[in-house]
């Protein structure tokens, strides 16, 4: 089949859920035979070219810086990215069996959606997430938030096969009206698929992610500190940056944490994997999750999970409750606490069990699995 693929970011230019599965997706539709295209604004220098094997990397928009200082996303990147994407379909469109785009950052949904009718290919969304109004109103405010709202609205009801990485995100597609049917994806595990090794884990809580608003470090810092007065020696380990950075430090030094817990920032796959292994629990204070794939690479070390409760996090559903972590039903710290003491009095017990629901779900929570479902939709839609 012919592919094309719509999505404004590549990996590893830049780096997230998205970019990676459909870096993922693009590499093994090639392997397959498949003909792809990968259509991107250019996150590269000029002259450069994008490296992506077996794969056509096409750019619809000039290099542009994606994000504002408070990382959230910027409005004029999208809409040129849309108008690129409609030219370049208008241009090519009848080349292609196959769009796959994601959903956000909508402008190209659309442009695909427009088009698909008079140049004949099949449409394919990935929606790593449907917001909530409240997420919207936060994000955008009040009128903002509502125009937002309507264009999401818009793209669900646009004709698609839909795909989601939570039953959370799927409820709200149909609940928007989606048109077309919408299929659960359920992995995006790429890692090693063995069962882990039991090994003994070390009173430290470990938190890994981007220092923006929605991870709630702050929250995390905050937990940190009451369970360090229940629990003998407990550490903590921040790695990750982004705009919170500073609020985190001054967090740090407001708790007398500086010798308790570190904040190295960025870290390597080998630090993070290390760290990983030898953490008494990951701490997802996040409250907003289209996934949470770190929940997924903890388990795979054996390592239990405590996640937040939120309306906007998916992260939930990958969490056993006693068997490979805990979900703190309240976002405050009190309940985070008693969160991170229910793991500690847990023992070696829930590691093991972190390893068996690791070993019995790793087929099912594997990026293969979820890469293989999207494949044979393409084919099963145009029969």
């Amino acid at each position: 089949m012919r592919i094309c693929i719509v999505y404004d970011c590549l990996f590893p230019y830049t780096v997230g859920g998205g970019e990676r599965w459909y870096r993922s997706l693009a590499e093994r539709l090639a392997r397959e035979g498949h003909d792809v295209t990968y259509l991107t604004l250019r996150q590269w220098e000029r002259g450069e070219r994008a490296d992506l094997d077996g794969v056509r990397v096409v750019t619809a928009g000039p290099r542009m810086a994606l994000y504002t200082p408070g990382g959230r996303r910027r409005i004029l990147p999208p809409l040129v990215f849309g108008i690129g994407v409609f030219l370049y379909l208008l241009r090519n469109g009848r080349r292609f069996d196959v769009v796959d785009t994601g959903a956000f950052p909508y402008f190209s949904l659309l442009a695909a959606a427009a088009l698909r009718g008079l140049m004949g290919y099949q449409l394919a969304v990935h929606w790593f997430e449907v917001w909530s109004p409240s997420y919207w109103r936060e994000y955008l405010g009040s009128a903002g938030g509502r125009v937002g709202e309507l264009v999401q609205r818009r793209c669900a009801r646009v004709r698609q096969h839909a795909f989601c990485l939570s039953q959370l995100h799927a409820i709200r597609l149909r609940e928007l009206g989606l048109r077309g049917k919408v299929t659960v994806l359920r992995g995006l595990y790429a890692g090693v698929a063995e069962p882990p090794e039991p090994r003994p884990a070390a009173p430290l809580v470990l938190f890994a992610g981007r220092l923006i608003p929605e991870k709630q470090v702050l929250l995390a810092v905050d937990a940190i500190a009451l369970a360090t007065k229940r629990i003998e020696g407990l550490r903590g380990a921040i790695l990750g940056d982004g705009p919170e950075r500073d609020a985190l430090e001054a967090a740090i030094a407001e708790h007398g944490l500086r010798e308790t817990v570190s904040s190295p920032g960025f870290a390597d796959a080998e630090t993070l994997d290390r760290e990983m292994r030898r953490a008494m629990c990951l701490l997802l204070t996040s409250r907003r999750e289209g996934y949470g794939l770190v929940v997924v690479e903890a388990a795979a070390r054996g390592t239990p999970s405590v996640v937040v409760a939120g309306e906007d996090n998916a992260a939930t559903e990958l969490i056993a409750e006693g068997v490979n972590g805990t979900i703190a039903r309240r976002s405050d710290p009190q309940a985070v606490a008693d969160a991170i003491v229910r793991v500690y009095e847990a023992g070696p017990q829930l590691r093991e069990s972190t390893g068996s629901w690791f070993a019995e779900n790793s087929e099912r929570l594997s990026l293969e699995s979820s890469l293989e479902i999207v494949l044979k939709s393409y084919a099963s839609d145009r029969a």
